[in-house]
């Protein structure tokens, strides 16, 4: 099974590009196939669930085109099938994304009930619930959404809680339904802006994306765009916290700053120097690093997805902190992991109390979700000693060449399949 082993204790000195959204790109993608024309996208990251929902769009019949490792041309004209349902697609949350496409365009979607990370209830009843606003009728049989109308209608549609992934599945559908739809309550995070932008290049008249309602108003068609998403806002907050766990001086580059605020005032607030330039961030971590208090809110507010990267960089502050969960409840499965490292964290409900700690030890980790995987990994590199985390398949979902960016950096890791690799790294796999 792959790993990453790695040796810590060296500060993570230099710059590191930062890739597309992938969180961006999975709306886009299930977007592209919303017209017959061609549709040109760049920028896409490299990372396993978007590959996923490429072979996803294959399988239903349209033509997908790899131009290089981060530009794809899709045409959607020849699709035959509204069913997305393979071994694949059950693993990742975005699928989804594929109701609101193909209920936009053709009327008539069954998709597989989505995976993912197992980081707490996901439930989208709040996707179907505008769905049924805009005059779908809806089933759940055999672990699939089936969704089909006669006509997509406008309607208002007020979300009871902020849902990404509703806001952005009921903006496509309702791009291709009749009238104006207005969504109430509407997530504002940076992907939801993207998805936006994207869909308005191919004809969509969609306002209010970035704000809590957004105004659609359908068209009869969509046509071909060439778009080039946005900066992974996760993957930058993940590197500037790697400066401030291992104590670095790094520069992420490709990003847009005001996407990173809640992230750079938190890194301000333990004491470290924020430089912000038109299109990079430079995080100058400090040997006396103080606590703070964390709680994870909808954008503009700390994002859930930055909650154990942060974390980590508390538990080596000094004084104690506090970190609030307001997203999903399972998101500290890895503080259990990084107590093998010696960090002091108490886990109550959705709170928990960091106690910083001054040094941390390397230890046989494994990782339990995405980004807990990307922190673990950082934590690894901050530790004295040698470290291995396992189920780095987590990892590979949302990090394009992790290990790459990382030694670029100055660390001291790399990715073993096996026993043997790892001996030629002078470490002993646990």
């Amino acid at each position: 099974m792959a790993q990453y082993i790695m040796n810590g204790g060296s500060p993570l000195v230099g710059e590191v590009a930062i890739g597309g959204a992938k969180n961006a790109a999975l709306g886009i993608l299930a977007a592209a196939i919303m017209t017959d024309e061609d549709v040109y996208i760049d920028n896409l990251p490299d990372v396993k669930d978007i590959n996923v929902m490429l072979e996803a769009i294959k399988a239903i019949g349209a033509s997908v085109d790899r131009l290089d490792r981060h530009s794809v041309k899709i045409n959607a004209s020849s699709v035959k099938d509204v069913l997305v349902d393979d071994e694949f697609i059950r693993r990742i949350r975005a699928s989804y994304y594929f109701i609101g496409a193909l209920l936009g365009k053709y009327k008539s979607a069954e998709v597989a009930l989505p995976g993912g990370c197992n980081i707490g209830s996901r439930p989208i009843d709040l996707h179907l619930k505008g769905f049924k606003a805009l005059g779908a009728e809806i089933e759940i049989e055999s672990g699939r959404v089936k969704a089909h109308a006669i006509d997509l209608v406008a309607s208002d549609i007020y979300l009871d809680t902020v849902s990404v992934g509703a806001t952005i599945n009921i903006m496509m559908a309702a791009s291709l339904a009749e009238g104006k739809t207005v969504i109430e309550n509407a997530a504002k995070e940076p992907h939801i802006v993207d998805v936006a932008n994207f869909l308005n290049s191919m004809g969509a008249d969609i306002k209010g994306a970035g704000t809590d309602v957004i105004r659609i108003k359908g068209v009869k068609a969509l046509h071909s765009s060439r778009y080039s998403i946005i900066p992974d806002q996760i993957e930058a907050g993940t590197f500037m916290c790697a400066a401030a766990i291992t104590k670095g001086d790094i520069t992420v580059k490709n990003v847009i700053p005001k996407h990173m605020e809640a992230i750079s005032a938190k890194l301000m607030e333990m004491g470290c120097e924020v430089v912000e330039f038109d299109d990079a961030i430079r995080v100058i971590a400090k040997n006396n690093q103080k606590s703070t208090n964390i709680k994870t809110l909808p954008y503009p507010g700390f994002p859930t997805d930055m909650q154990p990267q942060i974390t980590t960089a508390l538990a080596l502050a000094s004084g104690s902190s506090l970190v609030v969960e307001s997203i999903f409840e399972n998101r500290f499965k890895y503080v259990d992991e990084l107590a093998r490292m010696g960090t002091n964290i108490k886990v109550e409900g959705n709170t928990a109390m960091v106690i910083g700690v001054s040094k941390l030890r390397g230890a046989a980790l494994k990782a339990p979700d995405l980004r807990a995987g990307a922190a673990l990994v950082l934590a690894g590199l901050a530790a004295e000693g040698q470290t291995t985390v396992d189920d780095i398949k987590y990892i590979k979902r949302g990090y394009e060449d992790f290990e790459g960016k990382l030694a670029s950096l100055g660390a001291d890791i790399k990715e073993v399949d096996s026993e043997a690799e790892a001996r030629k790294f002078n470490i002993k796999v646990v």
